[in-house]
């Protein structure tokens, strides 16, 4: 039976089949909980997404910076620096600057009141 010979409604049960069975045989080769902090499809989807916009968010960083950075290392480096409010690209190019400014900047003791 060639493919214009089936139904629509043949072939969308067939295609729901054939994702279940790939999705049946993914969960079995591998453990889903050690990737995913779901196991609904919804779940996975988003998770799926969330990755790809991140990854997307990344390598426009990385093609941005005039310094080369691996996309690992950049990754690395934007979640430690990420809760810190500071212009990325700037410090992504010249991170020593903004590195030392920083740790210049707790190294300065508080000013001590005299109590006299």
């Amino acid at each position: 039976m060639h493919l214009h010979q089936i139904s629509a409604e043949n072939f969308l049960m067939h295609l729901r089949h054939w994702i279940i069975d790939c999705y049946s045989n993914f969960s079995i080769h591998f453990d889903l909980y050690a990737y995913f902090y779901g196991e609904s499809a919804n779940a996975i989807k988003i998770q799926i997404w969330v990755t790809l916009i991140a990854n997307l968010l990344l390598s426009l960083l990385q093609s941005s910076l005039e310094r080369h950075w691996s996309f690992s290392g950049l990754a690395t480096m934007v979640r430690i620096v990420l809760m810190y409010y500071l212009n990325l690209e700037k410090f992504f190019n010249q991170p020593d600057a903004d590195l030392n400014h920083m740790l210049a900047e707790v190294s300065e003791s508080p000013p001590q009141e005299s109590i006299f």
